[in-house]
This record gives C-alpha cells, structure tokens and sequence, in this order.
C-alpha cells in the first residue's frame, strides 16, 4: 500500500511492530532476519508508490523520487530524509520508524503532485531507513548513518553480539562485507541536507501543550564508571566514626551530581550559560553486596550532556574534583574511565528555519528545543547539513511498549514536513537565480 496519509502511517508502524525476535515486545537488531524483513516492508512501501528502491551496502534501505526535469544521477541535488528502523528490546513503535514512515509519505505526496499537478521540485528526494542506530546487537551505535557518512570503521567488523558473532560474519551473513558498508558512504556527492522527525523522547512538548518543535542541536555526550574504593567491614562490629564506607560516599556524590546539574539548568551558575546540561547517576554496584557488611566498592556510573561540549567539560571536571574531596575527607579512593563521549551537534540554520516556516503552515506557533537523546543526525552532520522536527509524545515516553503519538499530531508532521520541503524548495530557487 502507499503511504499517503497520518492513518497510513501509524498502520504501518502497526506492521513493522510485528517483526521482532521476541514474542513479548518489539526487538529488532542489526543484520537479523527481522531487519531483513522491515527492509523488504519499506521496499514493498515504496514500490507502491512507484519510488527507486535499493539497500546500500551497510543494510540501508533507501527510495528515491527524482523530477522528470532533472536528470537523475548521483550528482543530481538531493535532499534526504531519515530515521531508523531497528529498536532497543521491549521498545515501542514510534522511535525511529515514524521518521521513516513520514518521509516515505513525503516523498509519495511530491511524487502524486508532479505527476497530477505538473508541480515538481528543483531536487530529488530521498529516504533512508537506517539498519542500525541503537547499537543493542553489537554495542556500537549509529552504524549505519555512520556508514552513509563515510565514517565506517574497519574495527567495527571485530565486535561480537551476545551470541559471539562478530559484526563482519553478520555483515556476510547479510550478503554484505565491510567493504561494502565503506562504499555505502555518500561522501563524494554529499546531499544538500538531512532533515529527520522524530518524537521527542521527552515532556517538553506536551508540557508545553505543542504538537511539533524545531531542535535547535543535539546534546553532546560522555559516559564514565567511577569507582569509590574504602574498606568492607562487618555491619555489627565497626563503629560509625570508623567506617570506610564506599557506598555512602558515592551516595553523597551522586547527590552533588544532581545539586550541580539542577543549578545550572536553574541559571544560579553564572559561568555557565548552557542551560541544557543534565547529568545522571544511572547504576550503582556493590561490592560485597551484604545486608551485613559495610561496602566496600561503590561503582556508578555517570553520563552527562549537554549541547555546549566545552560547558558540559567544565561541569564534568568539577565533579570529579568533588568525587576527589569526597573519597580524601571519607579515607577512601576514587578513580574513573571513560565509556563513551560524543560531541554535540548543531542543527543548520536554514534548516531549522524551513522546519519553523513548516510547523507555523500547520497553525502552530514556532517552537525550538534541544535534544537530549543521540540521532543519526548525529553521524550524518559530518556529511552534510541537518535539521530535526520533533513530534510530542504521550507523557515523553520513549523506548517503551507505551510510546504514544496521536494521529491528530502526525498528521500535522506530515504537513510540516511537505511545508518545509516546499520552503527549501523555495530558497533553493531563488539561490540558482
């Protein structure tokens, strides 16, 4: 079937859901037979509505509508639109394959218009579906919008799943190699632009009681495991003044992680501007791990964000010189290790301009936000320009069986979207005069 409407699009969200390994939720992983499947649905999708098909060589799948009146190669103008299709386990419907659904919804509606209506578009459109933006299967994230970007990284191939496959075996398992997911890269003909919906993946929105916003960036990351190391002892026998006790000094650290972060949002940190910073305290392991002895190993983890890298560094060494003062005045040591960091992206100025002139079209005021949670868009703004729209959801639940949207609000995405196109269409013109 086409897509052509809200109602079309939450249906086939309904349908991708089915394809899961799990009999209990939807869990789709890179390069599994269930991914294969959502592949050959988006396909099926976008024969219907008499689109270019074909998946590239990292699992990508991919449509194209060009107008007649260009000439349709690889150095014609394009503008693509994305999000992904694989999920986290237990997830729900909307994360990443709503982008999906609504660009290929976009890109049928252009192509009824220039074939009904003789309106066309100075570029050719295109939509991907990414095999792989959450990183279950293998532990590495954004591999296919990374692949696209030209960023694919040999190395990769060595990583193995839970089951010990390795992400090269499952590559040729796939019909594909880590060659062919380096030559999926776009990097010698970049697009003019990325434009990717998502839902929020938080409450702002709804709080602000908006269906759409324009994300101004997306977060920057880094991820550490500290370890507070003192002295187990038995609970019964140790006096207070004499304990060592790991836990409770990451338990007062982890509070001051919350104080910092809550002041900075709050604006009573004058020397730091960056009022998106958060930070969070996500898992605490113990050691020994007895109701009856004192912990003696505390280990936490810390992930901290924000879309000024340099202010989310300031913040982050402050807190590790307070996790030192902490552990010194309890007797007690401190180390750390980075996991993970990732810089913040900028969203494109003239994007999230045509995203502005596209949600007021719908009637809705203009409204801009940051993005906390990772997106391709992440990887491709090494390619090219990006922009995002966000889409409210229920209570800002997100990777969860009880991710919501409401058609009322889709619908007035899909309107967003074309008029954003249409704007961009627009400037796009008027810079070829």
């Amino acid at each position: 079937m086409p897509l052509c409407s809200a109602a079309d699009v939450l249906t086939a969200c309904d349908v991708l859901a089915t394809l899961s390994c799990s009999e209990h939720g939807i869990d789709r992983r890179y390069l599994t037979s269930e991914h294969a499947a959502a592949n050959a649905t988006m396909a099926a999708w976008l024969a219907a509505a008499g689109l270019r098909i074909w998946q590239d060589g990292a699992g990508n799948q991919w449509g194209r509508w060009c107008p007649a009146a260009l000439q349709d190669t690889d150095a014609t103008p394009r503008l693509v639109i994305g999000s992904h299709l694989d999920s986290v386990p237990d997830a729900g419907r909307y994360d990443g394959i709503l982008g999906v659904l609504l660009g290929i919804a976009a890109l049928t509606h252009f192509q009824h218009q220039a074939q009904y209506h003789g309106h066309a578009l100075p570029f050719a459109l295109e939509v991907v579906g990414f095999g792989d933006e959450e990183g279950v299967r293998f532990g590495a994230t954004l591999l296919g919008s990374h692949a696209m970007a030209g960023g694919w990284q040999p190395d990769w191939e060595a990583l193995e799943d839970e089951e010990g496959v390795s992400l090269g075996e499952a590559l040729q398992a796939f019909g594909l190699s880590g060659q062919t997911a380096t030559q999926a890269s776009l990097q010698d003909a970049p697009p003019l632009g990325y434009l990717e919906v998502h839902i929020e993946q938080g409450p702002v929105l709804e709080a602000e009681r908006l269906a759409l916003g324009t994300v101004t960036g997306i977060a920057g990351a880094r991820r550490f495991t500290v370890n507070f190391v003192g002295q187990a002892g038995h609970a019964g026998t140790t006096p207070m003044a004499l304990r060592q006790d790991a836990l409770c000094a990451a338990a007062e650290w982890a509070l001051a992680v919350e104080a910092l972060a809550r002041d900075v949002q709050a604006g009573k940190r004058s020397d730091m501007s960056d009022h998106s910073l958060v930070a969070t305290v996500g898992c605490c392991e113990l050691r020994p791990g007895a109701v009856n002895v004192i912990p003696g190993r505390a280990a936490l983890s810390l992930d901290i964000r924000a879309l000024d890298d340099a202010q989310r560094d300031q913040a982050l060494d402050e807190l590790l010189s307070t996790a030192q003062r902490i552990a010194q005045r309890r007797g007690i040591s401190v180390s750390h290790q980075q996991t993970h960091a990732a810089d913040a992206v900028a969203c494109d100025a003239q994007l999230m301009q045509a995203i502005d002139t596209g949600i007021a079209s719908t009637g809705q005021p203009a409204f801009r936000l940051p993005s906390g949670a990772g997106h391709d868009a992440m990887a491709i703004s090494h390619l090219c320009p990006v922009g995002m729209l966000f889409v409210r959801c229920e209570h800002g639940i997100s990777h969860h069986p009880l991710e919501s949207v409401t058609e009322g609000d889709v619908a007035r995405a899909l309107s967003a979207l074309i008029a954003s196109i249409e704007a961009l269409a627009a400037k796009h013109t008027a810079s070829a005069v």
